[in-house]
């Protein structure tokens, strides 16, 4: 039992950095173009990265709260550099996808 919920706090792990690197991305104009075609109004801009950072504190205390300080904070690094890739290699494939629809036409 205690070995599941150790995965558990794992991918719950992952998956707030996930989630709070997309939101942080989607708060850039940039990808707001790429992904819309236009830029979101101001408001949801500074909510996607209030958002965003949000999502990365509730990690990082989650990390703290479960797993302790030191190996807590290990453990959310690791996490969200993962996550953070993840995020960018989304936005290269999609970026990717896009052009190569335009090339097509």
């Amino acid at each position: 039992m205690i070995g599941q919920v150790f995965w558990l706090t794992h991918a719950v792990l992952f998956l707030l950095a996930l989630v709070g690197f997309a939101c942080l991305a989607l708060s850039m104009i940039r990808h707001q173009e790429d992904l819309f075609g236009h830029a979101l109004n101001a408001l949801l801009t500074r909510g996607l990265r209030a958002a965003g950072w949000l999502f990365l504190l509730l990690a990082l205390w989650l990390a703290a709260a479960s797993m302790g300080w030191s190996f807590g904070l290990t453990v959310y690094s690791g996490h969200t550099s993962a996550a953070a890739g993840l995020a960018f290699i989304a936005l290269l494939v999609k970026s990717h996808n896009r052009e190569r629809k335009r090339g097509r036409r």
